[in-house]
């Protein structure tokens, strides 16, 4: 391996430590190496913390050091105040001679500008080592940037025969119907614990009165987002209690509250579009569309999603409710005992820009 790739690896390594909690800023991981041997190296703290680069060079023992490093970093250094002071004013003050980038970041206060303030200080910048990988891994945060919308993933449950749920008129309400293991529904909820938002329309939430929290999981809750066009869902049921932040989006004027939150759209329009719209003015970066199938449908034909996880159970229903029907890209499948789960990504001609 490149001497140059094989540093940057370990600083996507390190970038893994920070997500979720480093969210709504990227996750970035940053080592600093003299003559072969790493002197320091860090990653994103949590929302509000140190960026990576500051965390590397406070974990150098000996700061003589940093005259003569090369600084591995996986994101563009930032060039502006936010919750901390500019990662390039600290590179600079710190006479760190050469810095390596894994790619542009593409927030529109930073986007070059970190790179540039670099090279005005006569520092030797190099760009582009792992560039995809490096873009791979905050594939939320690139998404939001550049799409203006929330990084956005389906997940469905279907039965081997390929329904979503079973016959409405058969099904006991009494008793949810489990479609995967015990397993897959704990990989269901480090999901929600890794993302930000979770979705779900009327129809769902009145068949199966679900929380949508994290349960089998470390982690926080994610946003509820709930689409109720006429206000039918019931005071009392779960996605109510206020104990989530919840955002219900519908077409009756409703007297509001902090939680949840009325958010009035046009249901005559595009709604997972002006949806999306909202939870990017909201800074949520990230969003699990979980059911029902006419909802996921509606995101699919209008190409808003970025992945999609389809957990496969070893049941049939013969009859029921069919599993949407989309078109993807495979790209990684895994065993869950008995149960398969494959996630896709969309086909190049498939991608929403918008």
């Amino acid at each position: 391996m490149k001497i140059h790739e094989k540093y940057m690896d370990r600083c996507l390594q390190l970038a893994k430590n920070g997500f979720p909690a480093a969210m709504p800023n990227p996750s970035v991981g940053a080592v600093l190496v003299v003559d072969g041997v790493i002197i320091g190296e860090g990653f994103t703290s949590p929302y509000g913390g140190p960026h990576a680069e500051v965390n590397a060079i406070n974990a150098v023992r000996d700061a003589r050091l940093l005259k003569k490093a090369t600084l591995y970093v996986s994101l563009e250094p930032c060039s502006h105040y936010g919750k901390t002071p500019p990662c390039s004013d600290l590179i600079i003050a710190k006479n760190i001679p050469k810095i390596v980038i894994g790619t542009i970041d593409p927030f529109a206060k930073v986007a070059g500008r970190g790179i540039q303030k670099l090279l005005e200080a006569g520092r030797e910048v190099m760009v582009g080592v792992l560039e995809d990988e490096c873009q791979k891994i905050n594939k939320r945060f690139f998404t939001f940037h550049e799409k203006k919308r929330p990084f956005i993933i389906l997940k469905w449950a279907q039965t081997i025969d390929g329904f979503i749920a079973p016959d409405p008129e058969t099904r006991d309400k009494k008793e949810p119907v489990w479609i995967t293991n015990t397993h897959s529904r704990q990989r269901v909820h480090q999901l929600r614990a890794a993302e930000q938002a979770i979705l779900v329309g009327t129809n769902t939430v009145l068949q199966d009165n679900p929380s949508l929290t994290v349960r089998d999981w470390k982690g926080n809750n994610p946003v509820r987002i709930i689409i109720d066009r006429n206000g039918k869902i019931p005071a009392d049921f779960s996605v109510m209690d206020g104990e989530v932040k919840t955002l219900i989006f519908t077409e009756k004027q409703q007297e509001n509250s902090q939680n949840p939150e009325f958010i009035t759209v046009d249901f005559n329009g595009n709604v997972p579009q002006q949806i999306c719209n909202s939870l990017f003015k909201r800074d949520i970066q990230s969003l699990i569309v979980e059911g029902g199938a006419a909802t996921l449908q509606h995101f699919i034909d209008l190409k808003l999603w970025d992945e999609a996880w389809v957990f496969t159970g070893n049941n049939q229903f013969q009859k029921g409710i069919k599993s949407p029907v989309f078109q993807g890209k495979l790209t990684e499948k895994q065993a869950i005992l008995e149960d398969i789960l494959h996630i896709y990504e969309p086909l190049v001609e498939a991608v929403a820009n918008d």
